[in-house]
């Protein structure tokens, strides 16, 4: 989805605009005369009632002051006449069409085929297959000599085997003889899916046709899907700056060896681990299917283990060195689970021609459409061959004012059907008929103007789908109107942004800091050693020498500047220059030498200018609704809002 989008529906999701009012609804408030209802305003708090993050916003009084503060924008975006611009329309109407499937669609042909898809992502096969390459819209003879050439080959492949016939075919121009080794649903296009799913094992399916041609499709193996696993990781970046010059394979094999020697995965992993999203959480993964990641050798890693707490050896990926270890293994998750995903899927593929086309049968009956149209017959006679060449005009005395086809209550006419007959007339097959032409063309005719039709009347028919509409047709609104007024304007007037960074330096500043090395071990004696020959100011490579012998790390170093927060500082370390003591820290423990105290210091305009803009476009907007509650009047009605709360309250 895009920003805009998101953005939209995150502002809707604090305010909902619902134009439902009962006969006897109180008025609430009014903003400049407008009333704005008690039902509106219920039905919109208790609607994102488990929504709001700040607990405060449940507060009947915090939360009408937003709502208030909404309707404000509201107003000032009709004001300047936003909800007319022809950008603001088109999008509109765009997300109108979109949403619009979700609710003309049949709803049972699209469940069974996301049963049947579910079905199909808990497995995987394994398939060989030869294609006899043809285009899509070949001629007759050529897909004719096409479907002799794979059934001869099928007939071939199960007296010689079908390997022996594959290999010997293969010439990757016009015959294919490929691996495809194992694949789940929607890994290939439906219709071979399809094949390779009703084909039994060692089974060579009949020949089929998809896009690409003529196939054939040998099934060798069906497995469960690998599901998912759950793991924790420790890396080491390939790229990293590391002061001490040490190389990444070196680290990340220091670490393994620390692991071995009876060390925690989560204690080193909060230590050392380069992955800063998962380094504070121990190194843990968020939950992957196979193909999920962009790393097939750390997939094939995590699937290979079998055990939980398993701890896989050091491996190498494109983004740097790992230690794994495996937290849980899941198979295909339930169904309700993944529900709402497979459905999104189905509706994107070729699953939803089968889709459209229970849709049309429905939009037929319920409009009354027969399948049968004299009137086509009229238009075969007046193509000629010029409609191959994209040359071919409606003639003179063509019949535009015959009526054609009557959907609801709207009249199609000759004319209609002649325009789109002239209009798409470019790419059309020479060697189709005028028959196939005019036939398959009015199919499309007919069909896009039964789902417009559908879509322009849909308001107008289901209440739920109205509603969600003006939902987004406001949150839309309020998008441009923040956006034209404070987004753009924050981040485009850098003189403002200027004087508001020099009027609030105290809140960009960076915090004290430490230029120090930090050594990290299990054993406080260690430390104690590597204390004396830091005081020594002993080389580290040296130092390391001494104290990791024998194949065994006892410490593992980090430099550089920290504050506070680092990984490698305890919450209760001291900032302050020379040895420090031994602190206990991730059930380890640490000493540092510091070698200098950067105190707190202003961070420089460029330095700090996302946060200065975001925090200036807050101050900005704060002034902009003081602005909208002088100019549009806001009444709230006291005794109103009272049975509000007591209702709420009860």
């Amino acid at each position: 989805m895009q920003l805009k989008h998101f953005i939209t529906l995150l502002l809707t999701a604090i305010v909902l605009h619902v134009n439902a009012q009962a006969n006897n609804d109180e008025v609430l408030f009014k903003v400049d005369n407008e009333p704005v209802y008690v039902s509106e305003f219920l039905r919109v708090y208790n609607k994102n009632l488990d929504l709001v993050q700040d607990e405060s916003q449940k507060d009947v009084d915090e939360y009408l002051s937003l709502f208030t503060n909404y309707k404000l924008k509201l107003k000032e975006a009709k004001a300047l006449d936003l909800d007319k611009k022809p950008s603001y329309l088109r999008e509109l109407n765009t997300y109108k069409k979109q949403l619009a499937k979700n609710f003309i669609y049949d709803n049972k042909v699209t469940d069974e085929l996301v049963e049947e898809a579910y079905e199909r992502i808990s497995y995987e096969i394994k398939a060989n297959h030869i294609l006899i390459k043809i285009p899509e819209n070949a001629n007759p003879q050529d897909t004719l000599v096409a479907f002799n050439t794979i059934s001869k080959l099928r007939d071939r492949a199960l007296t010689e085997g079908f390997e022996k016939v594959r290999k010997e075919v293969h010439n990757g121009k016009s015959v294919f003889g490929e691996e495809l080794g194992y694949f789940s649903g929607f890994r290939m296009v439906y219709k071979f899916e399809n094949e390779a799913f009703n084909t039994n094992v060692g089974d060579i399916s009949q020949p089929f046709r998809t896009r690409f041609g003529y196939h054939i499709v040998k099934v060798l193996d069906k497995r469960k899907s690998r599901g998912e696993r759950t793991v924790s990781h420790i890396m080491v970046a390939i790229k990293q700056n590391d002061t001490l010059g040490e190389k990444p394979e070196a680290r990340i094999r220091d670490i393994y060896k620390k692991l071995n020697q009876g060390e925690g995965f989560e204690a080193l992993a909060k230590q050392f681990s380069d992955d800063k999203n998962s380094a504070s959480k121990g190194g843990l993964l968020s939950s992957f299917s196979s193909g999920q990641l962009s790393s097939p050798e750390f997939e094939e890693v995590a699937f290979s283990m079998e055990n939980i707490d398993d701890v896989s050896e050091p491996f190498r990926t494109k983004y740097g060195w790992h230690i794994v270890k495996l937290h849980a293994k899941k198979l295909t998750p339930p169904f309700q689970d993944i529900k709402s995903e497979l459905e999104a899927k189905v509706k994107r593929d070729e699953r939803s021609k089968l889709i459209d086309k229970a849709l049309t049968i429905k939009l037929k009956a319920k409009y009354n459409i027969s399948d049968e149209q004299l009137a086509l017959g009229y238009f075969v006679t007046i193509l000629n061959d010029a409609y191959y060449k994209n040359t071919w005009k409606l003639p003179e005395d063509f019949k535009g004012d015959s009526p054609l086809i009557k959907i609801g209550n709207q009249q199609f006419s000759f004319k209609d059907f002649g325009v789109y007959l002239e209009k798409t007339q470019r790419g059309t097959n020479s060697k189709s008929t005028f028959e196939t032409i005019v036939s398959e063309k009015y199919n499309t005719f007919l069909n896009t103007r039964l789902i417009q039709y559908q879509e322009n009347h849909l308001e107008e028919e289901n209440e739920e789908f109205a509603h969600i509409v003006n939902e987004y047709r406001d949150g839309l609104l309020l998008f441009d109107l923040m956006e034209t007024t404070i987004w753009n304007t924050a981040k485009s007037d850098s003189l403002e942004t200027q004087n508001y960074y020099n009027s609030n330096k105290e809140k960009y500043m960076l915090p004290k800091r430490i230029d120090a090395i930090v050594a990290s071990s299990t054993k406080q004696r260690v430390l104690k050693k590597v204390a004396q020959l830091l005081e020594q100011n002993m080389d580290l490579e040296n130092i390391k020498k001494l104290v990791n012998n024998n194949g065994e790390v006892h410490v593992v170093f980090t430099s550089g500047i920290m504050d506070a927060n680092h990984q490698a500082l305890p919450d209760n370390f001291e900032f302050a220059k020379g040895i420090s003591k031994i602190y206990k820290h991730n059930k380890a423990f640490i000493i540092a030498k510091v070698k200098a105290v950067l105190p707190k210091e202003l961070k420089t305009f460029e330095e700090a200018q996302g946060l200065i803009i975001s925090d200036y476009q807050t101050y900005k907007e704060e002034n902009w609704v003081k602005q909208l509650k002088e100019k549009y009047k806001v009444v709230v009605n006291q005794s109103v809002l009272n049975k509000v709360k007591n209702q709420i309250e009860n």
